[in-house]
């Protein structure tokens, strides 16, 4: 099972980490988080481990959180790489994608993307709030 959502801002995208984090029985293989100007895009991959029950529930978790997405052929080509095993930075490099976070969620990596980002502005954007 996959998952692939569009989310309007970091507090959301992180909410989603501490959820698989904190919930042992989603058994997920990786999620990928890339920052876009107007929101994050994030992919969830399961094990097929996964119960029905529990692939519903967090299918309607996520579209609490936000909306399901069908990425363009970029973007597309950029999640490809990244689960062929190609480094983040040759995929940023290729696909011209703001790659925040692959492998095990990590709330570390997006705070920090979200502070660089911010102090690079002087501001801080809707998106990273």
């Amino acid at each position: 099972m996959e998952y692939t959502y569009y989310l309007a801002n970091a507090s959301l995208t992180l909410r989603v980490v501490e959820h698989l984090l904190g919930t042992p029985r989603l058994p997920f293989m990786f999620m990928t988080v890339i920052h876009q100007i107007d929101g994050w895009v994030i992919r969830i991959k399961m094990n097929d481990a996964i119960t029905p029950s529990d692939a519903e529930d967090f299918r309607a978790y996520m579209n609490e959180l936000g909306v399901a997405y069908d990425p363009g052929i970029r973007v597309r080509m950029a999640l490809w790489g990244l689960e062929n095993g190609q480094s983040p930075i040759d995929v940023m490099r290729r696909y011209q994608v703001a790659i925040v976070s692959h492998g095990t969620p990590d709330r570390e990596e997006i705070e920090a993307f979200r502070r660089q980002f911010v102090m690079g502005l002087g501001y801080c954007p809707e998106t990273l709030a």
